[in-house]
């Protein structure tokens, strides 16, 4: 008798959870059990606009044309018995894909333009974080003026170095190679150690300008600096300027030292 009951109460359930329940109808409108209400309608709906239009907007266009002007180093020199004031800047004006470029640095002991260069290039990027860079190099300072041809690559290279690295032909078959690393150790948001090296190399003997055949410099820079802003900031470090080979005997044969360490002090800032 308990086991037919049994057997007859579980028929009944099994009837009872496989019979359909009529579904509720919801309004649309009406609030649901979370809460959610519908938003309302847009008070001024979007209009048929052109792609300009859309992106003048937006302000969102990849293909316009900008600019920027950076004064990396503007600085004095000063120990070893020479001192003067030194620059480093670069502008370039274009879109993401190509920009006209120009680039200068030299160095001025007791009134005099001691070595300077001016380079006006094109560069297209090829990659995510690199681009070729093609144009030409004009040399100035003692000695006689030199001009140059130039192609090279800069980028940033992985840990975020940036990287140049640029070849050059001059006339009368004279060659020359230049390389170039940076790098931004952040100590805080506004404290930041930049140290960088720069190295040339030539061709051939050009004794005019106390430069000789194969590696002729090595120069080695660590800076300081405080960005009271991000466009603007100071900074105090040490320079060291070595000459190598054959460009060392030329200058020791002037009566010059091929070695030269100096403190030096500046500012950087850019828009």
């Amino acid at each position: 008798m308990r086991v037919a009951a049994a057997m007859l109460l579980g028929w009944t359930s099994a009837l009872l959870c496989s019979s359909p329940v009529p579904a509720q109808t919801q309004d649309a409108n009406a609030p649901s059990d979370t809460g959610h209400v519908a938003p309302a309608p847009p008070e001024t709906p979007m209009y048929d606009m052109s792609k300009r239009e859309m992106t003048q907007m937006m302000e969102m266009n990849d293909a316009a044309a900008l600019g920027k002007l950076l004064v990396d180093q503007l600085e004095w020199r000063d120990g070893d018995g020479t001192n003067g004031p030194a620059w480093d800047a670069q502008a370039w004006y274009g879109t993401d894909y190509n920009k006209l470029w120009f680039k200068t640095e030299g160095l001025r002991v007791d009134g005099v333009t001691e070595d300077a260069r001016a380079e006006l290039l094109w560069d297209r990027i090829f990659s995510r974080w690199w681009s070729v860079q093609a144009g030409a190099r004009y040399d100035f300072g003692n000695g006689p003026s030199r001009g140059w041809l130039a192609l090279g690559v800069e980028g940033l290279a992985p840990y975020f170095f940036e990287i140049e690295a640029t070849a050059y032909v001059g006339d009368a078959g004279r060659t020359a190679a230049r390389f170039r690393a940076q790098y931004d150790l952040l100590l805080t948001q506004r404290l930041i150690l930049q140290p960088e090296l720069e190295v040339n190399a030539y061709g051939k003997d050009d004794p005019a300008r106390q430069i000789g055949a194969g590696f002729s410099d090595l120069q080695l820079g660590l800076r300081l600096r405080y960005e009271i802003r991000r466009e603007f900031a100071p900074y105090v470090g040490i320079a060291w300027f070595r000459r190598l080979g054959k460009t060392a005997d030329l200058v020791q044969a002037s009566g010059q030292d091929p070695s030269v360490l100096q403190a030096v002090a500046g500012i950087r800032f850019w828009f």
